[in-house]
């Protein structure tokens, strides 16, 4: 296998919405906490990087394994194991060495900071697989955008500020005389979930906008996804107000202080965004209008992080 059909297996253009959170809350864990740990920056995102290659190649083998429709835009193009030729083997291989990779620095992350690493670590990952694996993956039900937006949009963001002050008890777990309690500075862990809010909305958009695109042919494909249950029509509307939502929320983040002034500039964002999304959705195209979706997320949150960097220079 060439390193092109390899990059296009795990889709590394997709990777964008992984890196960023992970980029937001490292600078974020300077911003408010001044607090920044290299060598637990490196690990974690080998880990993650690694873990979102595996989910993206358990998604494109599980959809060449299931497929009932065997030509279009989507399984000819876009996957692939078909349009590369890559072998069975070596695609469950692939996927094999990367949770592997995955696997051990999740561990190696942990032993750096603790066990609530390992905790979130495990249910991420859990996600992460049967997200397109098993019986009743996510992603063939309503419930792929929830759970997108909040696993990759907030909990890949909280870890990468968690391992930069795992000692400053934003949560802790401990054990004494037969007693474990968990303990959470609810109204800290609030304000990072505000963080997050542009984040979530416009990674939950990535996945409602590929189902909006993909809509008859998953049908066709026995996957009944949002779109689906709540109508075309109301999925686009829903596209939009996930966007509006995230620019109200740097509003009230820079009114709450959690972010600084200068995160206001991300306002700015609107007018790209904006006409964006009247493209997409006059004309809700995999081929032409989908990556709109991921330029959005890029354009609004890449901006966001700009501002938390302005806010710490002149801090």
């Amino acid at each position: 296998m060439s390193i092109k059909s390899f990059l296009k297996y795990v889709e590394i253009q997709t990777k964008v919405a992984s890196v960023i959170p992970f980029i937001l809350g490292s600078v974020f864990a300077f911003y408010r906490y001044e607090s920044f740990n290299i060598l637990n920056c490196i690990i974690m995102f080998i880990s993650l990087i690694t873990f979102d290659m595996t989910t993206t190649a358990i998604n494109n083998y599980i959809d060449f394994k299931k497929a009932y429709k065997k030509e279009g835009y989507g399984y000819e193009f876009h996957n692939a194991i078909v349009r590369d030729g890559i072998k069975e083997k070596t695609a469950s291989a692939i996927i094999y060495i990367l949770l592997s990779i995955a696997v051990i620095f999740g561990i190696l992350l942990t032993i750096k900071t603790n066990v609530i690493v390992l905790l979130i670590g495990i249910i991420s990952f859990a996600v992460g697989i049967f997200y397109t694996f098993g019986p009743l993956p996510i992603s063939r039900m309503p419930l792929g955008e929830a759970f997108s937006g909040f696993f990759m949009g907030f909990i890949i963001m909280f870890l990468s500020i968690f391992i930069h002050i795992a000692d400053k008890n934003l949560v802790s777990l401990t054990y004494i005389n037969n007693i474990l309690s968990l303990n959470i500075n609810i109204k800290e862990v609030f304000f990072l979930f505000l963080l997050a809010i542009p984040e979530m909305g416009g990674i939950a958009n990535i996945m409602l906008a590929n189902n909006i695109c993909d809509i008859e042919d998953d049908v066709l494909n026995k996957r009944f996804t949002l779109p689906y249950y709540i109508g075309k029509k109301s999925a686009l509307k829903l596209f939009e107000i996930f966007y509006y939502i995230g620019f109200i929320d740097i509003i009230i983040l820079v009114l709450l202080e959690i972010d600084p002034i200068w995160s206001l500039i991300t306002l700015f964002a609107f007018i790209p965004v904006f006409k964006n999304i009247k493209i997409f959705k006059a004309n809700p195209s995999k081929k032409d209008t989908f990556a709109l979706a991921v330029k959005n997320f890029v354009i609004m949150n890449t901006l966001h992080i700009l501002t938390i960097v302005l806010g710490l220079i002149f801090k």
